[in-house]
C-alpha cells in the first residue's frame, strides 16, 4: 500500500491537521490580494502569482507566467518560511484553478513531497469551520532551500510544434472551449488554438460543487482520454502555464503519472508566428 502524501487535503482533514502539526498555509489567489487583505485563511501567507511564482519578461519567450529562476523561487521560499521539512498546504478561491495548483506543481517539481492542495479552496475550508482573520501573518524562520533543478517534465515550444500532429502524442489544451475555439479571448492577443491539440477544459476536473471528482471517476476520465498514449509523449498547457497544473494535480491525484507541462503555452504560442486554428 502506497504511503505516498494525497495532492488533495479534504477541509475538514485541514481543520485535524491544523490542530495537531505545523504547516505553512499559502493563499494562491491570483488577483484577490484585496479579499485576501480582507479575509483569509487564518494563518496564511499570500503568494503573488506574478511575484512569487513567475518571472515577467517578454511574453513571446516564455509566455505571461514563465517559470522564476532557481535563485528567484528559493528566496520566495525562504520568505514564507518554507524549507524541505515543510508540510505546504495551499489554496485558491478558484478550486485550485487559480494558482493553488501552479504552487503545487512548482513545489513538486523541485522535489518537495509534503504539498497539497485545499479542495473545493477558499470558501469550502470556510464553510467547513476553519477560522478566518485579516491579521498580518508572519512567516517563521526557515532553512535555506537548495535548489538544482525542476524534476518534473516540462515541454518548449519547439517540442510542442515537432510533436503536436504526431498521433503518438498528445497535447491538451484545458481551456475553456470558447477560447480553444477561437470564439473569445479575454487576455491573449489572437483567439485559437494550437493544431491538433485535444481541448479537455480544466474545470471538468470538478463536480458541480467545485470538489475534485473522486480519483477512480479521474483515473477513468484521463485513461480514456489518453487512449494509450505513454504519459511522456503527453504535454499540458492553457494561457500561460497556471491552469494547466490544474490538469497535472487531477491526473496526481488520480494516480497517473504527471505529463508534461509546457508553461509558456497559448500566450507564447500565439506570439511567435506559429500555425494556429482560429475561430471558423
Amino acid at each position: 500500500m502506497s504511503n505516498k502524501l494525497s495532492p488533495i487535503i479534504k477541509p475538514e482533514d485541514l481543520i485535524a491537521l491544523n490542530q495537531t502539526n505545523e504547516i505553512v498555509l499559502i493563499d494562491a489567489s491570483a488577483g484577490s490580494k484585496a479579499r485576501y487583505d480582507e479575509q483569509h485563511l487564518a494563518g496564511a501567507l499570500f503568494a503573488d502569482v506574478n511575484a512569487d511564482l513567475a518571472n515577467i519578461g517578454d511574453f513571446a519567450q516564455g509566455g505571461r507566467h514563465p517559470l522564476p529562476t532557481f535563485e528567484q523561487f528559493a528566496g520566495v521560499l525562504a520568505k514564507f518560511g518554507i524549507d524541505q521539512d515543510s508540510h505546504v498546504v495551499v489554496y485558491d478561491d478558484k478550486n485550485g484553478g487559480n494558482a493553488a495548483a501552479r504552487l503545487w506543481w512548482m513545489l513538486k517539481a523541485i522535489g518537495h513531497e509534503k504539498v497539497q492542495v485545499i479542495d473545493g479552496g477558499f470558501q469550502a475550508a470556510v464553510d467547513a469551520g476553519f477560522p478566518t482573520n485579516n491579521t498580518v501573518e508572519t512567516p517563521k524562520s526557515a532553512k535555506p532551500y537548495t535548489i538544482a533543478e525542476w524534476k518534473l517534465p516540462l515541454s518548449d515550444i519547439n517540442e510542442v510544434e515537432e510533436v503536436a500532429q504526431n498521433n503518438d502524442y498528445m497535447v491538451i489544451d484545458v481551456r475553456d472551449a470558447n477560447r480553444y475555439g477561437g470564439l473569445t479571448e479575454p487576455i491573449d492577443l489572437i483567439a485559437g488554438h494550437i493544431p491538433a491539440a485535444t481541448n479537455i477544459p480544466f474545470t471538468e476536473n470538478l463536480d458541480e460543487k467545485g470538489f475534485f471528482l473522486s480519483p477512480e471517476e479521474l483515473k477513468d476520465k484521463y485513461s480514456k482520454a489518453l487512449a494509450g498514449i505513454e504519459t511522456e509523449h503527453t504535454i499540458v498547457h492553457c494561457g500561460s502555464g497556471i491552469t494547466a497544473c490544474h490538469t497535472l494535480l487531477a491526473m496526481d491525484y488520480a494516480g497517473l503519472p504527471i505529463p508534461k507541462l509546457y508553461v509558456g503555452s497559448w500566450s507564447e504560442w500565439s506570439r511567435n508566428n506559429k500555425e494556429m486554428v482560429l475561430a471558423g
